[in-house]
């Protein structure tokens, strides 16, 4: 599968998004990792559907929408509405987890399940049938700027694995402390998307992905 880049918003500049999302996809990115996180799932506060809706006009990239909320169902119709082309939901958020990702289906969105690092591959064995793609956490939810934890990479081998064995077709995406020493460990285990925050952000952009991309 493609490998491809997913630059996380909530490491950019919240007073320009607009171009901070133009600068990222002139640099070659191919997704927008946006997080939204509502204060009870994780202890943070950050994006709703709006800024989905401001971004919507401004790119062509893959609008990639985490769910750090708890019962994420109840959003859907709202982000699909607002333009997002993909929705990532925890198994840990929900009580209906193939429920919430048919209904991401049925808005006309890809869906993902997510697991955070305490959580195993087979709690959401019974969905890989059914989704897009896995996002593997490869920091604890709710903060960027955190350091990655290298044994989430066996979940992803995991993942790789039980894709090839069953003949699914998901993409693996791992989020957290991703830069350009990590990435080479996250793909060398099975992942294709790569979500990268701080590293992207902090100082110049262009250099910083063409940086992660040398080493895919």
């Amino acid at each position: 599968m493609k490998n491809k880049i997913a630059p996380s918003i909530l490491s950019a500049d919240f007073g320009n998004f607009a171009r901070d999302v133009k600068r990222i996809e002139a640099a070659g990115a191919e997704l927008v990792h946006i997080d939204v996180m509502d204060g009870h799932f994780v202890d943070n506060l950050t994006f709703g559907s709006g800024v989905v809706a401001s971004l919507r006009p401004v790119t062509s990239l893959f609008l990639d929408v985490h769910m750090m909320v708890e019962n994420p169902e109840k959003y859907v119709e709202e982000f699909a509405k607002a333009g997002a082309d993909g929705m990532s939901i925890h198994v840990e958020a929900t009580h209906h987890i193939h429920g919430a990702l048919q209904k991401i289906k049925n808005a006309g969105m890809k869906a993902s399940v997510v697991i955070n690092p305490g959580t195993s591959v087979d709690a959401i064995k019974t969905v890989l049938p059914l989704v897009d793609m896995v996002l593997v956490m490869t920091v604890n939810p709710g903060f960027g700027g955190q350091a990655f934890i290298p044994e989430m990479m066996e979940k992803v081998t995991e993942l790789a694995q039980l894709r090839h064995e069953k003949g699914y077709d998901y993409e693996i995406e791992v989020d957290g402390g991703i830069d350009d020493q990590t990435i080479q460990l996250a793909k060398n285990a099975g992942a294709n998307i790569f979500v990268a925050g701080s590293f992207v952000f902090k100082g110049n952009v262009e250099e910083n992905i063409s940086k992660l991309r040398s080493k895919l």
